[in-house]
């Protein structure tokens, strides 16, 4: 049986990644979803057609136009904690939206969703702003699984008034979206999209275009590669800088034994043990 001109293409293309890029990622990049937050950041880094579709379904407003799209945005507070937001987008009227892909449920508790709605907040008031034009904010959690507990498409979590029932009408709004959900609706439709990891099992173009692109083009590809590989990097130097810690609290070794045992350089070691002692 002979191969099609596209199969023949296809097969060619794979030998030519398979030669060019490290073997292990060309076989998870196969694997990602949409689900997975780090292959959907990229989809959507500066995507403002992906993000209005997600906005559009999610909260029932084909209305809504973003102006900008971040992934993978870094907020702190005043202490220095801080948190990376999966994407964060504003609209044309300064509304401000928060979506987080979780897979595993701690990832998406109350206390979680809290912090991500109060550090947008303090991080997008100046001093002398007044509080009446805070900008209404949402914070939306898509999650592998139905945490939720209650067989529900989507959850929506506003404030009340316990004694009268009224809406508190903060304009901080959370909401849960239950990745597992499955119908013809288009959220049902949305999240079906998300678990796919072929892009010719996705309904909607603008998603299947963009997972095409990351999954087949050459550019695409080597734009994922490269991504998984500074995160490897990155966990790398994260878990040699968490040993050299550990050595420097000990205080048996000295600096430049901790560098070459960690091969971190002897700035870094010093840098950690100053971080250490401050």
């Amino acid at each position: 049986m002979f191969l099609s001109e596209q199969a023949r293409r296809s097969a060619d293309m794979n030998k030519k990644w398979n030669d060019k890029y490290n073997q292990r990622d060309l076989q998870r990049l196969r694997g990602l979803r949409l689900m997975d937050d780090d292959f959907m950041s990229k989809c959507f880094e500066n995507n403002i057609e992906c993000t209005e579709l997600v906005l559009h379904i999610v909260l029932g407003r084909d209305d809504l136009k973003v102006e900008k799209v971040e992934t993978q945005h870094l907020i702190k507070n005043l202490q220095g904690r801080s948190i990376i937001l999966d994407i964060y987008a504003t609209d044309h009227t300064g509304k401000r939206y928060n979506i987080e892909i979780q897979r595993a449920d701690r990832g998406a508790g109350a206390k979680r969703a809290r912090y991500h709605s109060s550090l947008i907040d303090a991080n997008i008031t100046e001093p002398g702003d007044r509080l009446e034009n805070l900008s209404e904010t949402y914070v939306i959690f898509i999650t592998e699984r139905d945490v939720m507990g209650d067989a529900l498409p989507i959850y929506h979590i506003n404030r009340i008034v316990e004694e009268t029932g009224k809406k508190f009408q903060d304009e901080a709004h959370i909401i849960y979206v239950n990745g597992a959900y499955r119908d013809k609706s288009p959220l049902g439709i949305l999240m079906h999209d998300f678990s796919c990891t072929d892009p010719n099992d996705i309904t909607y173009e603008v998603l299947a275009e963009r997972v095409r692109y990351f999954k087949e083009d050459e550019e695409g590809v080597a734009a994922m590669c490269k991504a998984m590989e500074d995160m490897r990097n990155e966990a790398a130097l994260e878990k040699a800088k968490k040993t050299a810690l550990n050595m420097l609290m000990l205080g048996k070794l000295s600096y430049e034994e901790i560098a070459q045992c960690t091969e971190l350089s002897l700035d870094e070691v010093k840098a950690l043990d100053e971080k250490k002692e401050a």
